[in-house]
């Protein structure tokens, strides 16, 4: 999982596909991926390789998105599906116990196109978007009373347990963490600074320190020895489920010390990841890699090279889609990258704002409502049934509402309230 980026790697690569003869060459991949693609074909015909080179857009993570032309990817329904029967097994376990709070970890570093996706699915009580918290420039003490504010106002409802789900990157987009990261990395690298709290606290900046002092033990401590080769934090390895709920528990401890909440607080955690890469292909899944896979044979065949896959018109049966091309450098920007100015596919984010916000908003109009109330949706196994199981061919309820698609009404205790 390296990019071809060397004079020598491309020539190697020219050495390998003349060698077996080969005439076409699909890169499966996100925007890395995609974008290497576009300089392979560029440096095959260049130096005259008969070899061509399409690609196709997949990754899970939904940071793949070039509309109208690419409106998804392979790969995304599969793992959100496959995230969404775990959330809700945990939210009929939270509403039968009525006991615990289920704080869910999906996968999503860098966007939190999942999260949101198995948020419309399932309907939680709070989901976190990283994008949101960025846009807000929202603390972690922000984010704790927020949700210990939920969890105080449904406790005097009666109800001591939910669901809350956020993207296992969350912590990437928390400004006060970041900053915090970027010292911590640069004071351990320096001589006299040694990886303990006592240490660590008096190097830091006031306001570094401050963030530094307000993590749980466990937090502190892993920042400051599970680190990289390259002696930096590894925030992959974060347990954000378990940060959050460690500070909404102190929280919590105050305000009932203070005589304001009597509830009680019991958190179960659950991280899923590989689960979602591993699952069983939805049929929009296979119908839809299918039908890349085709129509980048059919590019490579018509002597196209440079060109990604892209098939449009997914509302309408599988039989009514839209296949062809679109030449991959048309969808790059350039970005800075090790001090030189790189052609890349920019990674798609969700969307606050602008004429592709529509999951965000339609999340956005229901969250009140969810935070108070159980309206989970139990979305059980993913169906095949294409005959007796209208569902089964579903598309992805975020690229429903991006192609103009109302969504569908919260049901209340029998009541449709929209």
């Amino acid at each position: 999982r390296h990019k071809i980026e060397t004079e020598e790697q491309f020539q190697d690569s020219i050495a390998v596909c003349t060698a077996i003869g080969l005439d076409g060459l699909v890169v499966i991949g996100g925007d890395d991926s995609n974008t290497n693609s576009a300089l392979l074909a560029e440096h095959f015909k260049a130096h005259g390789c008969k070899t061509k080179v399409c690609g196709a857009p997949k990754t899970i993570n939904g940071d793949l998105r070039c509309p109208p032309h690419i409106p998804i990817f392979f790969g995304f329904d599969t793992a959100c599906k496959t995230y969404a029967t775990l959330v809700g097994n945990v939210a009929v376990d939270a509403l039968s116990a009525q006991k615990y709070y289920h704080v869910v970890r999906l996968m999503g570093r860098s966007a939190s196109n999942i999260t949101l996706e198995v948020a419309l699915l399932t309907r939680p009580n709070a989901c976190l978007i990283g994008e949101e918290v960025a846009r807000d420039g929202r603390s972690l003490k922000d984010i704790t009373m927020d949700l210990a504010d939920m969890i105080e106002q449904r406790s005097n409802d009666g109800r001591n347990y939910g669901v809350i789900i956020l993207p296992e990157g969350l912590i990437e987009f928390i400004p006060e963490f970041n900053q915090l990261m970027s010292e911590l990395n640069d004071k351990l690298a320096s001589p006299g600074v040694e990886a303990t709290e006592a240490s660590v606290a008096t190097a830091l900046s006031p306001e570094n320190a401050l963030c530094f002092k307000y993590l749980p033990d466990f937090i502190r401590a892993q920042l400051l020895l599970d680190r990289d080769p390259h002696g930096n934090v590894q925030v992959a390895k974060i347990e954000t489920e378990k940060l959050l709920a460690a500070t909404v528990t102190l929280e919590l401890e105050r305000r009932r010390a203070a005589g304001t909440y009597k509830g009680s607080f019991s958190a179960q955690f659950h991280a899923y990841g590989y689960e979602g890469r591993a699952g069983l292909p939805t049929i929009f899944d296979a119908s839809y890699c299918y039908a890349l896979g085709a129509t980048a044979a059919a590019l490579l065949a018509n002597g196209l090279t440079g060109y990604i896959a892209s098939v449009k018109n997914l509302l309408a049966p599988a039989s009514e889609w839209q296949c062809g091309g679109v030449p991959i450098t048309s969808l790059c920007v350039l970005e800075r990258r090790k001090g030189k100015d790189k052609p890349v596919i920019r990674k798609a984010l969700v969307e606050l704002e602008g004429p592709m916000s529509q999951p965000y908003v339609a999340y956005s109009k229901m969250r009140d409502q969810l935070r108070m109330e159980d309206v989970y949706n139990v979305t059980g196994p993913i169906q095949y049934d294409m005959e007796g199981c209208k569902v089964s061919t579903d598309i992805p309820v975020t690229l429903q509402l991006e192609l103009g698609q109302p969504p569908k009404p919260l049901v209340v205790s029998g009541k449709a309230q929209r």
